[in-house]
């Protein structure tokens, strides 16, 4: 028996169609308290001091957070080829401008304590805020539009071809709609890991903010189900699905109907659990706020970005990526993998080395909890920014 056989083609898919939902997850609540905090820092911060102790809550950890999106971009050029081409280079704009907000972040924690000058640091202080705030909304955005569909087809060649103009089409009501709940969440996670972090005025203010923030990802968040269920068609077969052949996304046919993307829920009641977590733990976030549990809020807000993120899945699975000009163009698990082979030899250097970096990651915030506090700031106690 040759070695990757061991493993069904069909369950490699399944396997690897978790892993990268559990790398977006990775990087949502990871990365995603960092955006949350960096959109956050010229509203919970006033003095120059309370916006260094912001920025050094993040400052040992927001570079090693980012290792979970290296993955997951990773993870869907190696295993899923087709997505990678159509999503890097169809939103190639957003993700440009996602990168430039990204770029922002590194600099500004550089230079921002280069002068003493209040409108040099004011600037980078803004720099820092668009840099957690647009990724935060372009990243919902995207969804939007992947739950709409995108304008993309494939020739008889399989060659790639993507029919979207301009970058303004996908600020549609629906995508800007999930941009918001994106926003809300993050902001939530940001806040949540700042009362965690920080004290006095900064705290105080941030546990405002996120009470502000819990309440509303769950009111943005059951809003955009209710506009998916009567606003926006679902994609299904309409034909036989082979579940471990070669993959070619024409070997189908879809159709596109209203209701069809709640079709699973009805199928599998368990799924259910994912949108209960994203609509009732932004509410125990809100409750641990007020009560000031911050490590519990802190879960809380993670297990709530846990259910959003999941929903999104369950609800289009098996379907990836798809096409709103050709159907049949769609992306599925089942035909938009890499092969068999591949698919084992990276699942086997993943479960060796993804337990390295969650020990490594886990080792680091060990090492780092605490709180920081203006005392050591002024004293500069061995912080970085």
């Amino acid at each position: 028996m040759i070695l990757h056989q061991l493993i069904d083609y069909e369950i490699l898919r399944v396997i690897w169609w978790l892993l990268l939902g559990v790398l977006l997850i990775g990087f949502a609540v990871t990365g995603g308290f960092d955006l949350g905090t960096g959109a956050l820092l010229p509203f919970v911060a006033k003095t120059d001091i309370e916006r260094r102790v912001v920025i050094n809550s993040i400052g040992p950890v927001w570079e090693g957070n980012q290792v979970w999106l290296i993955l997951g971009a990773g993870a869907i050029f190696a295993a899923w080829p087709p997505l990678y081409a159509v999503s890097f280079s169809g939103f190639y704009l957003a993700m440009a401008a996602i990168m430039f907000a990204l770029i922002l972040r590194p600099v500004g924690f550089k230079y921002r304590s280069k002068r003493e000058s209040t409108a040099w640091r004011s600037a980078w202080d803004w720099a820092l805020f668009v840099g957690g705030f647009v990724p935060a909304l372009i990243f919902g955005v995207a969804i939007g539009n992947v739950l709409q569909g995108v304008p993309f087809h494939f020739n008889d060649d399989l060659r790639i071809f993507y029919d979207g103009t301009t970058l303004f089409e996908l600020l549609n009501p629906y995508a800007l709609l999930c941009g918001l709940v994106s926003v809300a969440m993050l902001l939530m996670h940001g806040a949540a890991w700042l009362v965690l972090k920080t004290e006095g005025p900064v705290a105080a203010r941030a546990r405002s903010f996120g009470s502000m923030a819990a309440l509303a990802t769950t009111v943005l968040f059951a809003l955009g189900g209710v506009f998916l269920w009567l606003g926006i068609d679902g994609y299904r077969f309409t034909s036989d699905v082979v579940t471990d052949g070669p993959s070619n996304p024409l070997s189908k046919t879809v159709e596109v109907a209203g209701g069809v993307w709640f079709a699973n829920y009805a199928a599998h009641p368990w799924m259910m659990l994912a949108p209960a977590l994203g609509l009732v733990f932004p509410l125990v976030a809100f409750i641990l706020f007020r009560a000031r549990r911050e490590v519990l809020a802190l879960l809380s807000s993670s297990l709530a970005i846990f259910g959003i993120i999941a929903t999104v899945g369950l609800t289009m699975f098996p379907f990836i990526l798809p096409s709103s000009v050709d159907p049949k163009s769609s992306l599925t698990v089942w035909d938009a993998s890499s092969s068999h082979m591949t698919l084992f030899n990276m699942l086997v250097v993943t479960l060796i080395f993804v337990p390295l970096i969650v020990a490594y990651t886990s080792w680091v915030y060990r090492v780092l909890w605490g709180k920081v506090d203006e005392k050591a700031i002024r004293d500069d106690s061995g912080h970085a920014y």
